[in-house]
């Protein structure tokens, strides 16, 4: 009982660490990779509890392996983008200005019952009244009412030095526009941190600070 007692203690501090290093608070926030590493964690955890015949390293170093693996992978995600988007995907829109895209919601799986039951959630219940709506990497979807006037919220325009052309795409502003907006604040592209605009041309900008 007190080997039972001792290996689920250790394990415990070993997993609560280990997701403390991966930066999240709770499930609903993990991406793919970082819900598959929970999951393969906690089964490893299991099995060294269940069996207390199994030495403890047994456990402890496939945990921190699997620890270690997946911030690894972040900080490989963090720096670049394609491996960002084959790991963890894009944020994918399933209603701008007002439309379904059909297309979108097939290509995703999602059911008209699975929005609406999304939309309830969070407190909508007429779908007319719906102005946008993007579903996140985590599978949340997020929704905008629509106002008067209508009007669709800022999109992502650079991120980390790079043109998010899906969202610039649904701005309908162009990669003209990026370029006079990054010489009319005195930039660059590879210089510049994060961009966000909407379809009015009104935009937010923040450069990458220097070492």
């Amino acid at each position: 009982m007190l080997i039972i007692t001792i290996r689920t203690v250790l394990l415990y501090l070993l997993i609560v660490v280990t997701l403390r290093l991966m930066g999240k608070k709770q499930l609903g926030e993990l991406q793919p990779s970082e819900l598959v590493t929970t999951i393969m964690i906690s089964n490893i955890a299991t099995l060294a509890l269940e069996d207390s015949s199994t030495p403890m390293l047994m456990g402890v170093i496939p945990i921190l392996m699997i620890g270690s693996l997946d911030v690894i992978l972040s900080g490989i995600m963090l720096k670049s983008t394609k491996v960002r988007k084959a790991v963890s995907g894009t944020a994918r829109v399933i209603i701008s200005d007002g439309k379904i895209d059909q297309n979108e919601m097939k290509n995703l799986r999602y059911t008209i019952d699975d929005l609406t039951e999304a939309m309830r959630e969070q407190g909508i219940f007429d779908i007319s009244k719906v102005q946008y709506a993007i579903v996140e990497t985590t599978g949340k979807i997020n929704f905008l009412q629509k106002e008067e006037p209508a009007q669709n919220p800022p999109e992502v325009i650079i991120h980390d030095g790079e043109i998010n052309m899906d969202g610039l795409n649904r701005t309908n502003l162009g990669e003209g526009w990026v370029k006079a907006i990054l010489k009319e604040n005195n930039t660059e592209l590879p210089k510049v941190f994060f961009m966000s605009a909407d379809s009015n041309g009104a935009y937010f900008i923040v450069n990458k600070e220097t070492k």
